[in-house]
């Protein structure tokens, strides 16, 4: 069994200790908070107030944050996993960011000793929970054969897909084709409706058909019966086509229907809508004059 370190106990994050220790492994988690100690413990891990000090011992260590930024802070900042971590360590990360900086980090946790792998995932919180997540690798190959253990108690599907950032361009990848098809559903559905045919049974029609997508069954129902609960919030997915853009931009790619997404997810956050689910895209059509 294997001790690790995991940083990041979030929707995402709790649900992924649970299984590393159900799975016999020994968690270090790293915990700014009280109450965040307490959920640690309630979980089976021991509770660390530093980065260096929850990845002081450990094998491997897990970061599962928000932003480029927070991951470098995280890794590389004052009291951060690099202070704490020997030699030999290695540091998976599961969050969605930038693959410039990415391979950025990866070169500086190894003049440190420390071997990197970026593996965001898909899934949400549903395939935390369920440990069923999709994971897209970038790193050293021979580095994920290692831990690869480790990922299969996470997730059913282990994708290596290159050398270091190349996991996070697979996740923006993903990104674009997920929201660009949720945009699409949602204009479905405004179309439907405008003309009052019943959304349920368009809704139907269309999951028989070629038009039916992973996307389709998840977001089309909440689209219909208007549940805009949040099953992955909509800012998360405009942080994701905001690092989109922006390398689309630095590269001149022409990714037009990326960009027309993008500027619908722009109306929604200024909606205030950034807490709900992305098939809030269908109130941006509605709220549109």
């Amino acid at each position: 069994m294997t001790t690790v370190a995991f940083i990041g106990l979030g929707a995402m994050g709790a649900p992924m200790v649970g299984h590393l220790i159900a799975a016999g492994h020994t968690v270090r988690a790293s915990v700014r908070r009280p109450e965040a100690a307490e959920t640690a413990r309630q979980l089976g891990a021991e509770p660390f107030f530093t980065h260096a000090e929850a990845a002081r011992g450990a094998e491997v260590v897990f970061t599962n944050v928000t932003s480029s930024e927070d991951v470098r802070e995280v890794l590389l900042g004052k009291q951060g996993v690099a202070d704490g971590a020997t030699p030999g360590t290695i540091c998976i990360d599961h969050s969605t960011i930038s693959p410039i900086v990415t391979r950025e980090i990866a070169a500086a946790l190894a003049a440190r000793g420390l071997e990197a792998l970026d593996c965001p995932v898909s899934g949400g919180t549903i395939g935390a929970q369920a440990a069923t997540l999709t994971i897209m690798v970038g790193g050293r190959e021979e580095t994920l054969e290692r831990v690869r253990p480790l990922l299969a108690v996470l997730g059913k599907h282990i994708n290596y897909i290159g050398d270091h950032g190349a996991g996070q361009v697979a996740k923006l990848c993903n990104q674009i084709a997920q929201v660009v098809n949720i945009e699409g559903i949602a204009e479905a559905m405004r179309f439907a409706g405008a003309q009052g045919v019943d959304t349920q049974r368009v809704f139907d029609a269309m999951a028989s058909g070629f038009a039916g997508s992973r996307m389709l069954d998840l977001l089309g129902p909440k689209m219909v019966t208007r549940n805009f609960a949040p099953g992955m919030e909509a800012r998360l997915h405009y942080k994701d086509f905001g690092l989109a853009n922006g390398i689309a931009e630095e590269l001149g790619l022409p990714l037009p229907a990326m960009r027309a997404t993008a500027a619908q997810l722009d109306k929604l956050i200024d909606n205030g809508w950034g807490k709900d689910d992305t098939s809030s895209l269908l109130r941006v059509l509605e709220s549109d004059k």
